[in-house]
């Protein structure tokens, strides 16, 4: 009897323990793991949409991210003197934490990125599996331009690839130094390495946009990742290569076979810079980050990548840090005189001001009444006789790029990550101009590299260069870098990156060049108004006579940012770039063959 009541409770303990191990092995669909979730392309498809997520964030382009490199250009200046101040002055502070938010909300992007990665690595473009290849060109595209801008903006980011990486700690504090690299200056070039396969390979994966629904309408597709593959060549001078990319995209335009898609200018420059589904990912977009339209965002500010607000704006606040204070701006941000000056400086073929200075500048100009939406900041009419200024304390020229100051929807700047409209982050017109560049540093100028830059200046409305009238290479890149490129970019994100790869921080008359476009004058209404000062905020500023110059501070390696120190204490493997040591990179350019090009007079 006893026996039978053991052998009992056994087989009843063992019904138990079977019934408690069954329980613990049912997952909650709730609560989903790295082991659970990402078996399937609707889980994979999630994770494409969350890394589109994080690229309209506060450090990617939503605000920050965005604006340190128009700041480090040389075609805006700081007009509150406060915010954004030492991203202008080029000299930021290795314990400035603003400086790390870029780094911060890039690699939560490239995490994502890595995940879907690893789920997708036997994909190929002929697997047969079209759902499961676009997800992971989505997410190569992504990851690239993730490590683009890393590499852009710190120099030697770490490179993460293997999400298997994350699993301990070794390989969570990964390292931007390798054997015979103690500084980590051979880092900045092996990321661009995995930038230029992360886009190859993208390119080969992704659909064009032509195939419609969601590809054309702000899904990376191959025309975007042949667009930033190119980009990344010229960032390494590798003009042959890039040549050819950029001339397959525009095959189509040329009468040739479709590669990456169809792409043209659009009639009206000023469709590059409104929101709604009749201007947005438009016929000249490649590629453009995607933001909730004015009265569909939510009211919550998701300023940091933790927030999961199912109730968030979902806009960006570029408009806030270029808004006038007079429009409820936050006044952070002005246009350069000397890029205003440029633009006043050729006129139409009509006699008009280039049509892009009113989509650039707001100031008051005659030759905007009755020109789109007329003289006009917000809904206020501007007048001859007033100025309209971005901060009164200081003065400056208000941006009117990726705003509404411009577009009628709005009475006056709403503050914070509420402006809807998509930022282009590469238009046509960027692979046209590229594609000058290019042939031009392979064969001089041609009528080929010129004809593809008067096809951007017909657009404008501006007369044709002719080749006759530049007997150089030195000279038609002259007009490209700080002709062309200024007017039809001006104020946008790219510029920083431009200064970088042409080396100008590297030449001594460069840097001169650099100081006079950067030059600005301090501008109250009321010292205009009592005679202390006679200058407008308009005329040209002549370097050696002006307020101040942002590149006055200049310290060597600062066109990079610094690795924020706390994250360097955090990171045992990490070393500084060039900005932590202030160090001059100019062995670097110069080591590689590189030369710049000097300053000539057009």
């Amino acid at each position: 009897m006893k026996l039978y009541k053991i052998s009992l409770a056994l087989l009843l303990g063992v019904g138990i323990a079977t019934s408690c191990s069954d329980k613990l092995d049912v997952s909650n669909p709730n609560r989903q793991t790295s082991e659970t979730f990402g078996n399937t392309p609707e889980d994979l498809e999630e994770c494409v949409i969350a890394c589109y997520n994080h690229i309209r964030m506060e450090g990617t382009y939503a605000r920050v991210g965005y604006n340190i490199d128009v700041t480090r250009g040389d075609e805006v200046w700081n007009s509150s003197q406060v915010w954004y101040m030492p991203f202008d002055d080029m000299n930021n502070a290795v314990t400035d934490e603003i400086g790390q938010w870029s780094w911060r909300d890039w690699y939560y992007t490239i995490n994502v990125c890595n995940f879907i990665l690893s789920r997708t690595a036997d994909v190929t473009a002929d697997s047969g599996n079209e759902k499961l290849q676009y997800i992971k060109g989505q997410a190569l595209f992504i990851r690239g331009l993730a490590y683009y801008n890393l590499a852009g903006y710190y120099q030697n980011p770490a490179l993460i690839t293997d999400y298997e990486q994350y699993s301990t700690l070794d390989g969570l504090y990964a390292s931007n130094v390798s054997e015979g690299d103690a500084d980590g200056n051979a880092q900045y070039d092996r990321v661009l390495d995995q930038v230029e396969a992360d886009f190859s390979e993208a390119m080969t994966l992704l659909p064009n946009k032509t195939i419609g629904g969601e590809w054309a309408k702000g899904r990376a597709t191959a025309g975007a990742a042949a667009g930033y593959y190119a980009r990344t060549l010229m960032m390494r001078h590798k003009f042959n290569d890039a040549l050819a990319v950029l001339k397959d995209i525009m095959s189509v335009a040329d009468g040739g076979n479709e590669k990456y898609g169809t792409y043209k200018l659009m009639a009206n420059y000023g469709d590059n810079f409104r929101e709604g589904s009749a201007y947005e990912n438009n016929d000249e977009s490649l590629f453009e980050v995607q933001f909730l339209d004015y009265g569909t965002q939510g009211v919550d500010d998701e300023w940091t990548p933790v927030n999961t607000s199912p109730n968030a704006t979902q806009g960006h606040a570029i408009e806030s840090n270029y808004g006038p204070g007079d429009c409820g701006g936050w006044a952070d941000l002005s246009a350069s005189p000397w890029l205003y000056n440029l633009f006043k400086a050729e006129r139409t073929t009509t006699g008009s001001l280039d049509p892009r200075l009113y989509w650039t500048i707001g100031t008051y100009e005659a030759d905007w009444d009755g020109f789109e939406y007329g003289n006009v900041a917000y809904t206020t009419q501007l007048t001859a006789g007033s100025y309209l200024v971005t901060n009164n304390g200081y003065g400056g020229l208000p941006i009117a790029k990726n705003t509404n100051l411009r577009t009628g929807i709005y009475d006056k700047v709403v503050t914070g990550l509420h402006c809807g409209i998509n930022l282009r982050m590469m238009r046509y017109s960027d692979v046209l101009l590229r594609a000058a560049e290019c042939e031009n540093e392979i064969s001089g100028p041609t009528a080929q590299a010129i004809e593809w830059i008067n096809i951007v200046r017909r657009r404008a409305g501006l007369k044709d260069l002719q080749l006759a009238n530049f007997n150089t290479a030195d000279k038609l890149f002259e007009q490209i870098a700080n002709v062309e490129r200024p007017k039809e970019f001006g104020c946008e994100f790219g510029r920083g990156f431009d200064l970088l790869r042409w080396g100008f921080y590297y030449s001594a008359d460069r840097m001169q060049q650099l100081k006079q476009h950067g030059s600005f004058n301090f501008w109250t209404k009321a010292d205009y108004e009592n005679g202390t000062v006679t200058y407008t905020p308009k005329d040209p500023v002549t370097y050696g006579q002006c307020s101040k110059c942002s590149y006055d501070t200049y310290v060597d390696g600062h066109e990079f940012l610094p690795i924020y120190q706390g994250t360097l204490n955090d990171n045992p493997n990490l070393v500084g770039n060039s900005a932590n040591k202030s160090a001059s990179n100019a062995s670097y350019f110069s080591g590689k063959g590189w030369t710049v090009r000097p300053v000539v007079n057009l």
